[in-house]
């Protein structure tokens, strides 16, 4: 659907309506979720729904190597008030065991100091887009309900995770009262998110928004952009993982190099060069050759090779050849 040319865009007003609220619909739609709110930003989005859930608790368990964590300069303690318990110290997930001791923790104090949310990121970036296995997804969320604590997906890349593990994008989102996913991560759109939940958790949530700096004069145009990139991205992103599965054969036919999966990856892989071989110089190949692999990477210390739908633009044979050719170069 181009909605640009079939003049399907409507202006919103402040992020209220017109194609912001078709975005919002179409991702609740998919989720599962009754309602969802445009956000400018996934930091903006994270952060709002773990306030929420929190409301006068003010404990949040997430992972240690998290986005939230990392990356937002303490935010939820210095703007909300926030105390965020990190756990799998340099691990890409923890388990349902280590939750209920952090779990225990905060209450078996002189003072309680009760959880008020979970929250899990997958694929995790900084672990090279690892992915939380399903069955500890599972065990998280169903201790969570137990004990009558919400949890949230930081799911930025969940309709590519979604592609990657072969599990349905509503059967992740049912395990979470709430969900974050990127508008700008793969569908195109220069920045955005969208968070999604229950009525009764997203009412209201735009004057928080709005509180936060986060209610733009006009987002149609974003949120244009991030539907257009939405509509047949699931189809797109398979055919380039079965081309990446048929790819990666040829390529581990060489002596040189290896593509390794994780157990528990994603649409990231390692590329194991021969020690015989100058990494630089092969990476530096490749690049000529219009293949980019980001390295160095100070946050791995392996080459790492990304999946994407640019794939499709080149045929296997010719990207086999620009990896003969940098290994012979190198």
């Amino acid at each position: 659907m181009d909605l640009v040319s079939s003049g399907s865009l409507q202006p919103d007003s402040y992020s209220l309506g017109g194609t912001v609220e078709a975005l919002e619909e179409r991702v609740a739609s998919d989720l599962g979720k009754e309602a969802a709110i445009w956000m400018p930003t996934g930091t903006l989005a994270n952060h709002l729904a773990l306030r929420r859930h929190c409301g006068i608790k003010s404990r949040v368990v997430l992972q240690e190597q998290s986005h939230i964590y990392h990356d937002e300069g303490d935010t939820l303690a210095r703007l909300s008030g926030l105390n965020v318990i990190p756990l799998a110290t340099d691990r890409p997930y923890f388990i349902a065991d280590e939750l209920q001791v952090a779990l225990d923790q905060s209450v078996d104090g002189r003072v309680l100091n009760p959880v008020g949310v979970v929250s899990i990121e997958s694929p995790v970036r900084r672990q090279a887009g690892q992915v939380v296995p399903w069955d500890e997804m599972q065990a998280i969320s169903h201790l969570c309900a137990e004990q009558a604590i919400p949890v949230h997906l930081d799911g930025a890349r969940l309709y590519m995770m979604s592609v990657a593990t072969g599990i349905g994008i509503r059967d992740y989102a049912d395990l979470f009262d709430s969900v974050y996913v990127s508008m700008y991560k793969y569908f195109g759109a220069p920045f955005g998110a969208v968070l999604a939940g229950s009525s009764e958790f997203m009412e209201g949530m735009f004057h928080d928004r709005r509180t936060f700096g986060g209610g733009l004069s006009s987002a149609y145009l974003i949120a244009g952009l991030a539907l257009d990139g939405m509509d047949g991205f699931e189809n797109r992103y398979r055919e380039a993982f079965e081309k990446a599965t048929s790819l990666f054969t040829d390529i581990n036919n060489l002596a040189a190099v290896t593509v390794r999966k994780f157990d528990h990856g994603s649409n990231i892989f390692e590329l194991v060069i021969d020690p015989e071989i100058d990494t630089d110089r092969f990476v530096g190949k490749l690049f000529d050759l219009g293949i980019v692999i980001r390295w160095p990477n100070d946050s791995w210390p392996i080459p790492l090779l990304h999946v994407n739908t640019t794939m499709l633009r080149r045929p296997n044979a010719e990207i086999a050849e620009a990896f003969v050719v940098a290994a012979s170069s190198g």
